[in-house]
């Protein structure tokens, strides 16, 4: 079977498609990057992609910064929330707290397909066996249909976090949409100063070590002094879910 996008599927006169968007990233970086991470989301939010963007947000450990700026901006942006069904339950919980506490009015809980589940991950165990597809099937899948209609998503991703987002600019073209990142350039202190700033809540996994958070049974603790995603995928030789692309490529390609 041939192997399929991590995110958006190739259409009819998708070449043309793709051309355009990266030609349109280019212009929208241009546009904003000089600016403030406020001013610029409120020109991308509201003028560029009125009714037509959505935050894609795990509840992690750093998700709060971006849900609050975008909830500045307007709370009733959309926020797609992949609940892949192995999640911890802290973070349901931390989910269910920001959205109360930032007064975010349109948080979408997106679960996988029922009967791609019965027919790749029946016994519910295929993470143990193909991370790469049980990441396909509960979280790029879903997200997929999440983002049908959408011309441009906003993603959390900064440059320190990987090798693999060191490059990582603001506004970048991924498949024939749009991708937002917005703490693109912002460095780790930055990051503890806007939580402490803002009084915002910290996911209740991090102060137990967990300083990148997943799916339950593929995140682990991280040693003090680690790499934060470390505990990602732990012994693995993966550092993403697949829904992110690296350049013009999939960050990984799944066997159908």
């Amino acid at each position: 079977m041939p192997s399929a996008s991590a995110v958006l599927p190739l259409e009819p006169n998708a070449k043309e498609r793709l051309e355009t968007t990266r030609s349109r990233a280019t212009e929208l970086l241009e546009a904003v990057k000089n600016l403030s991470t406020h001013d610029a989301l409120v020109r991308l939010i509201e003028d560029e992609f009125k009714g037509e963007v959505a935050l894609v947000s795990s509840f992690g450990t750093e998700s709060a910064i971006l849900l609050h700026l975008v909830a500045q901006v307007n709370p009733s942006t959309p926020v797609i929330f992949m609940d892949t069904g192995k999640l911890f339950g802290e973070t349901q919980r931390y989910r269910r707290q920001l959205t109360e506490f930032l007064g975010l009015t349109d948080v979408r809980q997106i679960l996988p397909d029922p009967d791609r589940l019965a027919g790749k991950d029946p016994d519910g165990i295929l993470w143990t066996k193909d991370t790469d597809m049980c990441c396909w099937v509960r979280k790029v899948e879903p997200m997929n249909r999440a983002l049908d209609g959408l011309s441009a998503w906003i993603s959390g991703r900064k440059r320190f976090q990987a090798v693999t987002r060191a490059r990582l600019e603001m506004v970048e073209a991924e498949g024939t949409r749009i991708k937002i990142n917005p703490l693109a350039y912002w460095e780790r202190d930055e990051i503890t100063s806007y939580f402490d700033r803002h009084n915002l809540p910290r996911h209740p996994l991090e102060a137990d070590g967990y300083p990148s958070v997943g799916c339950m049974p593929c995140t682990d603790k991280v040693a003090p002094g680690d790499d934060p995603r470390s505990g990602r995928w732990k012994n693995q030789d993966k550092t993403e879910c697949g829904i992110h692309f690296i350049g013009d490529a999939a960050a990984r390609t799944v066997q159908e």
